[in-house]
């Protein structure tokens, strides 16, 4: 479990402040992560790693020469907002371009995604790379459609030592995907790990068994073995990561022999003494590997094993120096540490366009709306985080809650700035997606933002606007989120809300509690599927006999607020 923490909501920026504290002469803290001491040398690509939070070494650990440039911070196990990307690569870029780097998570996507599109609108040329070395994820032919684990370490290396020596945005985005294709990893976990403030692990192996292929974010494995000794778990692992051949077919090889979080280094040598064997008796060379922490999941007990096949140029940059407060490779980091440091991009407050008096009155029942949904989400978040246990990593309530919070605290700054109902939510929505991360952060800031689309400043909201509104919000999510129903997600639970809303004729409170009833029939009826989507997805059977929790808390919202329309 984590000992040692003040609020377990904060625990994550408090993280990230105390690591900046303990290498000011190599980090800066920005909003949303941390950038290098000295700025990405003029010209020169910067390279923008990052994640949820839990992970350290990963990411904000390897921003230094020869590595990153840059490192988003999100939550626990959770993407770091669009916004959050945006400021660290604002804060990254120096003239040359961003490559956005992070495992390929459906919340990764959307958020880094996102960020994208504002750099690339503003003139920065941006190119993302999803790792995706994860064998248990997806399937042989699916390489780039799995996630990313400890793979991330040898994909960011080659990538940040390319910049290091002079490559260009094409050349370093090339090398990073040549990197991935010719990655493999398989985990295996003895015990599941506990977010601060938790009373329970997120999930439990069974005594005297090990699950294999486990994800970073406490997702349990897709499979279970008894609980082998050093040299039995050495050859699973291998026999799992060498199984495929990838296109680049060296026997050179980087490798990678991960903890993550709570296998001690001794036990770690043990078992690398058998890999490394077993490894050089299947003819590979193994070319400075890697032993300990890199790419953790908290305090979760288990390892995972990674395998990079090698060609020259890889090589070089595989063993290329770097100077990171995690990553320390010997020898003198060749070419420009930076320069310094002009005006840092900070993110301001949005302006308050004119709103009546009657839209300002609309805009303080959103903001009370929004506090009772507050409070809902508040006793929910147990129960949520429960269901997201069972097949996912157990953060959705907490999320939620953060993500709650965030927009009434903004919607409340905006009241008292005078804002209108459309602005109230539009801010809020921002806020919202901010302050959860997640692809439920994203599509519910979506869900605010395009809610108050549907709003004016200029004057009150009616009661014919409502249900519009609230089936053009559900549009947002199924077009942002690309779920579709019979996935095992919120929009199973979003869609018959929808379309109840379409074809209502009557008082929009009567329209939403009819809509809210239908949508909490879908949702708890979301037990009985199989997920295809999200992280879910990749324990198949695991998911079934359990509601998906973004369709329960839909479901749940909807209803509460069918309540308020009738008061």
């Amino acid at each position: 479990m984590t000992y040692l923490f003040d609020d377990p909501k904060s625990f994550p920026a408090d993280a990230v402040e105390g690591l900046v504290a303990a290498h000011p002469d190599e980090l800066l803290q920005v909003h949303g992560g941390v950038v290098r001491a000295l700025a990405t040398p003029e010209g020169a690509p910067a390279l923008v790693v990052g994640g949820g939070s839990g992970h350290y070494p990963a990411f904000a650990g390897w921003v230094g020469p020869g590595f990153a440039h840059g490192a988003p911070c999100g939550n626990i196990f959770s993407s770091p907002s669009a916004d959050q990307v945006y400021s660290v690569a604002r804060n990254s870029d120096n003239g040359g371009g961003v490559i956005l780097g992070f495992g390929n998570y459906a919340g990764d996507v959307l958020h880094f995604g996102v960020a994208a599109e504002k750099l690339r609108a503003e003139g920065i040329d941006v190119r993302i790379v999803k790792v995706s070395d994860d064998i248990a994820s997806n399937s042989e032919d699916n390489h780039r459609d799995r996630r990313g684990i400890a793979g991330d370490l040898v994909v960011f290396k080659v990538a940040g030592a390319a910049i290091q020596a002079g490559a260009d945005l094409d050349e370093a985005e090339r090398l990073a995907w040549k990197a991935n294709d010719a990655t493999r990893s398989l985990g295996v976990a003895f015990d599941g790990c506990t977010l601060p403030g938790a009373e329970d692990a997120l999930f439990h192996v069974p005594e005297g068994k090990m699950a294999i292929g486990l994800g970073i974010h406490g997702e349990p494995g897709i499979d279970e073995k008894p609980m082998p000794s050093a040299a039995e778990l050495a050859e699973v692992l291998v026999e799992g990561v060498l199984k495929e051949t990838p296109e680049l077919d060296s026997q050179r090889a980087a490798v990678v022999l991960n903890g993550l979080g709570t296998v001690k280094y001794e036990e770690m040598f043990v078992v690398w003494k058998h890999v490394s064997a077993l490894l050089q008796d299947k003819g590979l060379t193994l070319v400075r590997p890697e032993v300990g922490e890199h790419v953790t999941s908290l305090d979760m007990a288990g390892l995972s094993l990674t395998v990079m096949r090698l060609d020259d140029e890889l090589e070089q940059h595989w063993l290329a120096p770097a100077d990171t407060p995690a990553f320390r490779r010997g020898g003198t980091v060749e070419g420009s540490a930076g320069q310094e440091r002009g005006e840092l991009y900070t993110p301001g407050e949005d302006p308050i366009p004119e709103a009546t008096d009657a839209s300002r009155d609309s805009a303080r029942r959103i903001t009370e709306i929004l506090a009772d949904l507050q409070s809902l989400l508040e006793e929910l978040e147990p129960e949520l985080g429960q269901l997201d246990s069972i097949a996912g990593d157990g953060d959705h309530g907490q999320g939620m809650v953060l993500g709650a919070r965030g927009a009434h605290a903004a919607a409340s700054r905006a009241l008292e700035r005078g804002a209108g109902a459309r602005t109230v939510l539009v801010q809020a929505g921002a806020a919202w997606s901010a302050e959860a991360g997640g692809t439920s952060g994203a599509l519910w800031g979506a869900v605010l933002t395009s809610v108050g689309g549907g709003f004016r400043d200029d004057e009150a909201v009616s009661d014919e606007q409502i249900p519009s509104a609230l089936a053009q919000a559900v549009e947002a999510v199924e077009r942002l989120g690309g779920a579709k129903p019979g996935d095992k997600t919120m929009v199973d639970a979003a869609v018959p809300f929808r379309e109840t809303l379409e074809s209502a004729d009557g008082p929009a409170a009567e329209a939403v509690t009819a809509a809210a009833e239908n949508a909490t029939a879908a949702a708890e009826s979301t037990a009985d599927l199989v997920a295809h989507l999200g992280r879910a997805r990749t324990h198949g059977e695991k998911s079934k006999g359990t509601p998906d929790p973004g369709a329960i808390s839909f479901a749940r919202i909807v209803t509460r607020l069918g309540e308020l329309l009738s008061a």
